[in-house]
């Protein structure tokens, strides 16, 4: 599997999007992580092992704890690749809000009516 569909994989599930929320405001054990969830720790090291396989989190072990840290580069692949499509969008949302303004000024018929 290539790693944008990797990372988009890892994506998929609520749980893992929520984990890697709570780790934009810092590192967090996998018990810090579970709080939230009525899952086990054993469940949350299981969605932790997947984004750690995606790239997403990395681990590190600091005194008796293990951590999980958010790693942003493939989340970057993933804006990166997105923004080919926002780009489409945006240009299609300028071309309404085009046809509306020529609407408003009375150079196109309100086709609403």
């Amino acid at each position: 599997m290539d790693h944008l569909s990797q990372t988009l994989a890892a994506l998929a599930d609520p749980t893992r999007r929520a984990i890697l929320a709570r780790l934009s405001e810092g590192d967090a054990s996998v018990v810090e992580l579970a709080s939230p969830f009525a899952m086990t720790p054993q469940a949350i090291s299981k969605h932790v092992s997947v984004l750690e396989r995606a790239g997403l989190i990395s681990r590190r072990r600091e005194s008796q704890r293990n951590l999980s840290h958010l790693e942003a580069a493939p989340l970057r692949v993933v804006d990166d690749w997105l923004a080919t499509y926002r780009r489409i969008w945006d240009q299609r949302l300028d071309n309404i809000e085009d046809v509306l303004a020529r609407i408003k000024k009375g150079d196109l018929d309100d086709p609403r009516k």
